[in-house]
């Protein structure tokens, strides 16, 4: 069970309400709980303290899991990257916050609705996709609706360890059309033969972070990699900001150099690159 204040604000010592509608999912599905003297009792038995609830409407940037009766905070540190990761509630689906950062767009949108914006600008996936990216797995679960397999990368094993935590992430592991792959897209994807994948999604983390995402090189391996007429999505950032159009016009040029069209995609934060 976990929870976020989206969820628990209703739920404070001073509700005298006997039954009260509570998600244990993240707002997924929904349920009714009871109020007792020490809190809110929950399906299993647990009981909710008022305490916890107020422990968990008191940061709107955390999400928690009740177990045994303790209350735990979603978030852990990499050893491997030096980053802190936590889960970020929204109001619909969550975010992972990276070092405090938010791995996805929240702002007038949601993490799901950002990610639907990378798939429309691919066009409908089909055949084999590569996600170089997993993160919090919705690009790779949103691709596997409609193609028929998805190879999807993650750097850092901790990330797929807040993904197990996550209601929303939950077919990453349960669809067996999504394989998933532990390492650097840049080696991992350079492995793969000639002309093996449909389309590519490319999310990368920053440029400062992850410059060899950006590179020539990884452009001329999907150029390889993806079968004639095959789309490559580039996630680059805000066009408008002052790093996003730096960085978009060396993206632009080095994908050109490595043999790819390329046509802005605005509204997805990004360009879409074909196979020439």
């Amino acid at each position: 069970m976990i929870f976020s204040h989206y969820q628990t604000r209703p739920l404070s010592s001073s509700n005298t309400a006997a039954v009260m509608p509570l998600s244990l999912d993240l707002g997924l599905t929904t349920t009714n709980v009871e109020r007792t003297p020490e809190g809110w009792l929950l399906l299993d038995g647990q009981i909710l303290t008022f305490p916890q609830v107020d422990r968990i409407n008191e940061e709107e940037n955390g999400c928690f899991r009740l177990a045994d009766g303790d209350l735990h905070k979603v978030e852990d540190f990499s050893a491997i990257t030096n980053r802190y990761y936590s889960l970020m509630p929204t109001p619909k689906s969550p975010t992972m916050l990276i070092s405090g950062i938010p791995m996805h767009r929240i702002k007038d949108t949601t993490p799901l609705e950002d990610t639907s914006e990378k798939i429309r600008a691919l066009a409908k996936p089909y055949g084999r996709i590569l996600d170089t990216t997993t993160g919090l797995g919705y690009t790779a679960i949103l691709a596997a609706r409609t193609a028929e397999e998805v190879i999807t990368i993650e750097f850092d094993p901790v990330v797929l360890n807040i993904c197990r935590q996550n209601p929303w992430s939950r077919e990453l592991f349960s669809n067996p059309k999504i394989v998933k792959l532990v390492g650097d897209s840049y080696d991992l994807a350079d492995q793969f033969e000639n002309e093996h994948f449909n389309a590519v999604i490319h999310d990368p983390p920053t440029f400062n972070l992850a410059g060899h995402l950006y590179s020539k090189a990884i452009y001329d391996t999907f150029y390889r990699i993806l079968k004639a007429n095959g789309r490559l999505f580039h996630y680059i950032g805000n066009p408008k900001s002052k790093s996003g159009a730096s960085v978009g016009r060396g993206v632009v040029e080095r994908l050109k150099q490595a043999g790819f069209k390329v046509t802005p995609k605005p509204r997805a934060f990004g360009v879409l690159a074909e196979k020439i």
